[in-house]
């Protein structure tokens, strides 16, 4: 492999007012269509009303607590032995937890109707820093079940 091929993969920029390469991920992760404008302009709103609601803490701090409150720390896959499938615990990757946080919080966000995005967006940081909210009741599920499988654990690979 050549040093100019190496060189030419692009690294995620941080974005641009809170200078967090998280933030910038969540970003692109909102984009619907390559309209990253809308995107961005929806993150950022949502954390202007966190400023506006919780004083106390900066709005990126708020975030981060999210993400890192609805990262899941195990999850189960299936596997087939024998012929019967076995919902086997296996522990998550760093990339995975941050993808399967980012994931689920909008999910939870975009199951919701009715608001405006930025507002759901808002609303479900707030609750996931308070670990409440739909994104963590997920993560809890998913724990949940990799614990009333544990029994399985030995066909992990």
């Amino acid at each position: 492999m050549s040093a100019s091929f190496t060189a030419s993969k692009t690294q995620l920029k941080p974005d641009a007012r809170f200078h967090s390469v998280l933030a910038s991920k969540f970003i692109n992760c909102i984009m619907y269509d390559g309209k990253k404008s809308v995107a961005v302009k929806v993150f950022y709103d949502a954390m202007d009303f966190i400023a506006t609601k919780i004083t106390d803490v900066e709005p990126i701090e708020v975030f981060n607590g999210a993400v890192e409150n609805v990262k899941p720390t195990i999850e189960v896959r299936s596997r087939r032995v024998g012929g019967a499938n076995y919902q086997v615990p296996t522990h998550v990757g760093s990339k995975r937890q941050q993808a399967l946080a980012i994931r689920w919080i909008l999910e939870a966000c975009r199951a919701k109707k009715g608001r405006p995005m930025h507002l759901r967006l808002a609303e479900e940081f707030m609750a996931a820093y308070k670990r409440e909210g739909t994104a963590v009741t997920q993560r809890e599920n998913v724990h949940r079940m990799a614990d009333a499988n544990k029994a399985f654990a030995h066909f992990a690979w």
